[in-house]
C-alpha cells in the first residue's frame, strides 16, 4: 500500500464522510413531518435542542436519532475505504486509525458546515457521539455520553455539557488510539469544531445569559 493510495483514501473517507454528515435531518425532519422550517424557529439552528423546542419531543428524539445515527455511520465509511485497499487485514491499524480520525472530523464537518444549508448546520454533538461510539467503541462513547448527560441534568445547560464532552474526547482518543498522532490530532480537530460551534454559547455561559434547559422540553439552552 503506496503513498499514493493512502493519501486517496484518506481524501475519500474525508468526502464521503462530510457528504453523508451533511443531510440537515433537522430541517428534513421538521417539513416533511411537521410543515414548518425548523431554523425559522427558537435559535435557528438545525440540531437536537432546537428541534426539541420547536417540534416537541418526537421531533427532537427523531432528529437526535437521525444526526446520531449519521455519525454512527461514518464507521462504513471507514469499512468502504479499507475494501477499495484491499481489506481491513492489508490496511495496517496505524492507517486504519487514522482513517477512523478522518471519518470522525469529516461527518462533523459537514454537519456544521452543510452544504445543502449554505455552509451552515448544527452543531454537531449528536453526530460526535454518533461518530464516537463508531470511533471508540461503546463503553468509551458511553463515557463521553455520561459527561455530557451528567453535566446537562446537573445544570440544565446543554451547551455545557456539550463543551464538557467535546474537551472529554481528546482523551478518549488517546485511550483508544494510543501514540499514534495523525488519529489523536484528527480527533481534537473534530472536537474543537464542536467547541468552535458553541462559541455563542460559552460567551453566555461566561456572561450568565445562557437560557436553560426545560425539562418540558419547550425551551433551553441551544447545544447539540
Amino acid at each position: 500500500m503506496g503513498t499514493a493510495s493512502m493519501a486517496a483514501a484518506i481524501a475519500c473517507t474525508l468526502g464521503v464522510a462530510a457528504l453523508l454528515g451533511s443531510i440537515p435531518w433537522g430541517v428534513i425532519i421538521s417539513k416533511l413531518f411537521f410543515g414548518v422550517d425548523v431554523r425559522d424557529h427558537g435559535s435557528g439552528n438545525i440540531g437536537t435542542t432546537n428541534a426539541l423546542r420547536t417540534l416537541g419531543k418526537k421531533g427532537g428524539a427523531a432528529v437526535f436519532a437521525l444526526d446520531f445515527g449519521k455519525g454512527a455511520a461514518s464507521s462504513l465509511v471507514v469499512m468502504a475505504a479499507a475494501a477499495l485497499l484491499g481489506g481491513a487485514e492489508a490496511v495496517p491499524q496505524w492507517f486504519h486509525d487514522v482513517l477512523v480520525g478522518t471519518a470522525f472530523v469529516g461527518c462533523i464537518w459537514g454537519h456544521v458546515f452543510s452544504p445543502w444549508l449554505g455552509f451552515k448546520g448544527g452543531k454537531g454533538i449528536a453526530v460526535a457521539f454518533g461518530c464516537m461510539m463508531a470511533a471508540f467503541g461503546p463503553v468509551s462513547g458511553l463515557v463521553n455520553f455520561s459527561v455530557f448527560l451528567a453535566l446537562t441534568l446537573a445544570t440544565r445547560y446543554v451547551s455545557l455539557g456539550s463543551v464538557a464532552a467535546a474537551l472529554v474526547c481528546p482523551f478518549v482518543s488517546f485511550a483508544t488510539f494510543g501514540p499514534n498522532v495523525f488519529a489523536n490530532l484528527l480527533c481534537l480537530l473534530g472536537a474543537g469544531t464542536v467547541v468552535w460551534a458553541h462559541r455563542a454559547n460559552i460567551r453566555r455561559l461566561l456572561n450568565g445569559t445562557e437560557s436553560k434547559l426545560s425539562l418540558g422540553g419547550r425551551k433551553g439552552g441551544e447545544g447539540a
